[in-house]
């Protein structure tokens, strides 16, 4: 496992960080204005997946590994709904150094 303070890029080294903390500020603080995210192939409302997939059911992101620059990672997430599962997830980082799109799905 890679620990999240070693994750090459700023932004998803954030955003990771805000996840695994369920500090839903600190998630809106690294995320771009305007962000979006699909997961499986779909778009979803950001602001509800989020809280329904990571801060009321407890999401964590242990990540296996990384690539293109860190903004690919391979990760098993576990949160109280779904249970442990590994995961695939890209970022977008915008000029302003905060991710403007994540997707997410089965890896």
């Amino acid at each position: 496992m890679i620990p999240t303070d070693d994750l090459s890029d700023p932004a998803v080294r954030a955003l990771v960080a805000a996840i695994n903390a369920n500090d839903i500020a600190a998630f809106r603080a690294a995320l771009a204005p305007d962000a979006t995210m699909s997961d499986d192939g779909a778009d979803r409302d950001l602001g509800e997946w989020a809280e329904r997939e990571i801060f009321s059911s407890h999401g964590h992101l242990d990540v296996e590994s990384e690539s293109d620059g860190g903004h690919s990672l391979i990760a098993r997430y576990t949160n109280d709904t779904w249970g442990a599962m590994r995961t695939a997830w890209h970022f977008t980082v915008d000029g302003g150094g905060k991710v403007s799109r994540f997707e997410t799905g089965q890896a």
